[in-house]
């Protein structure tokens, strides 16, 4: 299945205690369909003292948010917009912006 979000796209959280934020998509677990993206769902991680000078402590790491919860913001436009597929003449499916028709390059 083609994956309408992909790794390095910006996205815009549509709903959850992150809701309005934007931020760029740092990984993407299809088997899951959760990402992970920059800044937004923020958990504290508690970690042990790992060796010679590595401290424990109490660490931010961003949480895994289900894609479901999530917008493309289309580059051109920078408005959210819902995600379609097209096939080009060349044969290349490419993904394209519902709200006004332009291409999304990858």
């Amino acid at each position: 299945m083609a994956a309408r979000i992909r790794k390095g796209d910006n996205v815009l959280v549509i709903s959850g205690a992150d809701r309005g934020k934007r931020g760029e998509v740092l990984r993407v677990i299809p088997s899951d369909n959760r990402a992970v993206v920059q800044g937004v769902n923020i958990a504290q991680k508690h970690t042990k003292p790992g060796g010679m000078g590595q401290p424990g402590g109490i660490v931010s790491v961003e949480a895994t948010i289900h894609l479901s919860n999530l917008k493309l913001v289309d580059p051109k436009s920078d408005q959210p917009t819902k995600v379609g597929f097209r096939i080009l003449e060349d044969g290349r499916k490419v993904r394209v912006a519902k709200a006004n028709g332009n291409v999304i390059e990858s």
